[in-house]
């Protein structure tokens, strides 16, 4: 099954993946040198190096296996005035005044630190087909929250 995603969403996973793959010479050396050490069972580097060693192929797949069902959505041709993926959306919430920006992208590129949430978060869902001075609700981690759609920008 495809996945939408950006473009630079497609290219910083796959600039991530490359480093991850440079990275693996360099574990194994770390796996290497600590066997030199003897005793596996209390060689906190080994178990260290495992362990990352580990982390980094879990990721590996999971980003190969993002890329390899990406659908590319081109931002640069979207047009009209509703939220939609891809969108950049100002809205203003209800409950503080705050003014907050997100970004609708793909479940592998989302970052909601960085105001990049997933088309298929709560959020998002809410805030797809809606225009500017629409009112949204949806439940978030911290409970209903209310959310007025100050802007919509499309690429």
């Amino acid at each position: 099954m495809k996945s939408p995603m950006t473009r630079s969403g497609f290219d910083r996973l796959h600039a991530e993946l490359a480093r991850l793959k440079e990275e693996r010479p360099r574990i194994s050396k770390a796996i290497g040198a600590a066997l030199e050490h003897g005793d596996l069972r209390e060689n906190a580097e080994y178990h260290a190096a495992k362990d990352r060693q580990g982390l980094v192929e879990a990721r590996i797949r999971q980003i190969e296996t993002a890329l390899s069902g990406a659908e590319i959505i081109d931002t640069t041709t979207l047009v009209g005035e509703r939220v939609q993926f891809g969108a950049r959306v100002v809205v203003t919430d209800g409950e503080s005044g705050q003014e907050l920006e997100y970004l609708v992208v793909g479940e592998f590129e989302s970052d909601a630190s960085n105001g990049m949430i997933s088309f298929k978060s709560p959020l998002a869902r809410a805030l797809m087909g809606r225009t500017v001075g629409d009112v949204v609700e949806f439940q978030s981690p911290r409970g209903e929250r209310e959310l007025e759609i100050v802007a919509i920008k499309l690429a």
